[in-house]
């Protein structure tokens, strides 16, 4: 049996699709001779054999997947930590109806039905593992929850304090371990948002939306492979070097940061950025309280379709998170959310809430809004909506009785139902608009913009569905929801420029500030004029 054979029963068994004794009984009845692709094909055809059209492409979809996985696995050499036998003493063993056997294999065994926490020991690792970590490989990761350290802050005062990473090649891998968590827990005190670590740059972070040194140190090809791998788990490392890219969470005490692992020409690159360690406030968040109403009775529906936008780094995430907290306040619901990976922890109040991370309870985002509909929720949130098959799901999940949640990288509101809409082909642009059009309940475009004063401030606009925004949407007359926006304060809507300049009058965002993110003539006019007028009484009280 080969390499690539073997890991891909090794997926397989740990994923919890096949025990060892089937996966060698279809082996053997291929002659005990064949490849991974035929190996692969004649699984298929045992797994599909009583799904639907529909069960059996996203089957074949999740197969082809484990055969890139034990491909890559098998050119490495390294046998499974799994002892898989070349044949059975039967020729037709009998089905085994309780766990895969359990010999001395690195993961936890994987039982039929998935378990909080294994209570045999894996050899690589020291720790029992804590549930069943799946991304493309469908491989098991064995989650590291480090602890807090104790850090005296009030020596911790800029970068200056923070030690260099030029020393990293004489540290020890536990020396290295507490070294990273030391600078990911001061870089949060020192309100930074992201940490880079990079092959070929000095470390550098994102405070206030401005990047920053923090120390001059050039950091080396094996340097950064270090830094960057030394949190990791076995698993994850070895899933990290056959993907080349890896996005994880990681917890430290009561602090967790969003790891996003890559190649680049120089080396290894991690970007760390600091999920915050709480659940704010609407209006903790930079929301007027107005505009948190708006928000809050968007979330009385119990069905329909939330969206919340912004580019990269806009606060989408903590937004989404205030979000579930209010209907996890205010609602007696079954809330499902899919996220990618869980950034901000969610304990249930007067709903029941469950947290699934994709690559570790779910293999997509399109697999587990599918699945979430057998699940029972009421609310379904959506981590990121980037493909069609995730969006149609979520536009199917909103028209039959539930409240969908999710987020989209577009700028504006306009942008956001054109970006929603085009990802259909031309054959079905008509009947997604109808169907927008009725299940759609609001927008929330946003962004963080640096507020003239040293700090940064959220604006954003607010679209809500009425009559007339439905039609528009439904005659594909997008174009023209700016103008209904900018009419429609009654209803809680407004276009982001209306936004800012309320914002500058009440002193929350300066003039240069404000004139740098406006884009509407009329009211960049009116700011002007507003301007204006203050700059003459300044001089006029001068006299």
């Amino acid at each position: 049996m080969t390499l690539d054979v073997q890991w891909f029963i090794y997926a397989l068994v740990d994923n919890g699709a096949l025990s060892v004794e089937d996966a060698v009984a279809i082996y053997d009845s291929l002659g005990g001779n064949a490849d991974l692709e035929q190996f692969a094909q004649a699984v298929l055809e045992r797994l599909a054999a009583n799904c639907d059209e529909e069960s059996a492409n996203a089957l074949l979809e999740q197969i082809q997947e484990v055969v890139n996985y034990a491909a890559v696995q098998g050119a490495t050499e390294n046998p499974p930590p799994l002892e898989i036998p070349e044949s059975l003493p039967e020729a037709e063993p009998a089905p085994a109806p309780a766990p895969a056997p359990a010999p001395a294999s690195a993961p936890a065994p994987a039982p039929a039905q998935p378990q909080p926490a294994a209570q045999e020991a894996p050899e690589p690792a020291p720790q029992p593992a804590a549930g069943k970590g799946r991304r493309k490989g469908l491989v098991m990761d064995t989650p590291r929850i480090f602890p807090e350290i104790e850090i005296d802050y009030s020596a911790i005062n800029g970068f200056e304090d923070l030690p260099s990473l030029s020393d990293t090649c004489t540290l020890d891998e536990e020396a290295l371990e507490e070294r990273m968590i030391f600078m990911l827990s001061c870089l949060r005190h020192l309100g930074c948002s992201d940490l880079h670590i990079s092959a070929g740059a000095p470390p550098f972070v994102r405070r206030q939306l401005q990047i920053e040194r923090i120390d001059s140190y050039v950091i080396t090809k094996e340097d950064a492979e270090r830094l960057n791998l030394c949190l990791l788990s076995p698993e994850r490392k070895q899933y990290f070097f056959a993907e080349q890219d890896s996005s994880f969470s990681l917890e430290v005490g009561r602090n967790r940061f969003r790891v996003c692992l890559m190649f680049q020409k120089d080396g290894i690159s991690g970007s760390y950025r600091l999920v915050p360690d709480h659940i704010s406030q609407l209006e903790d968040l930079g929301f007027l309280p107005r505009d948190a109403t708006t928000i809050k009775r968007l979330l009385d529906y119990h069905n329909g379709l939330i969206l919340v936008t912004g580019p990269i780094g806009a606060g989408k995430t903590t937004t989404l998170a205030a979000m579930v907290d209010v209907a996890n306040e205010k609602r007696s619901d079954h809330i499902i959310t899919v996220e990618e990976p869980i950034e901000i922890l969610q304990i249930s109040k007067n709903c029941s809430v469950t947290q699934r991370e994709i690559g570790k309870h779910t293999i997509s985002y399109h697999t587990a809004l599918k699945a979430a509909l057998r699940e029972d929720p009421d609310i379904i949130v959506v981590g990121e909506m980037h493909d069609l098959e995730t969006i149609e799901n979520a536009i199917t999940a909103a028209e039959t009785g539930h409240l969908v949640i999710g987020t989209l990288h577009t700028s504006d509101a306009a942008n956001t139902l054109n970006r929603l809409l085009d990802v259909f082909p031309p054959s079905q642009q008509a009947q997604i608009r109808a169907m927008t059009a009725g299940s759609l309940r609001g927008i929330v475009c946003q962004k963080l913009v640096p507020d003239g004063y040293g700090g940064i401030a959220l604006v954003y606009e607010i679209l809500v569905n009425t009559m007339s925004v439905g039609n528009l949407v439904s005659e594909g007359k997008t174009y023209q929801l700016k103008s209904t926006m900018a009419i429609g304060a009654k209803q809680g809507m407004f276009i982001m420029d209306q936004l800012i300049l309320e914002k500058f009058n009440a002193g929350l965002l300066t003039y240069e500030a404000a004139r740098l993110q406006m884009t509407d003539a009329a009211t960049i006019g009116e700011l002007e004029k507003i301007h204006a007028v203050a700059e003459a009484q300044k001089l006029k009280k001068k006299k």
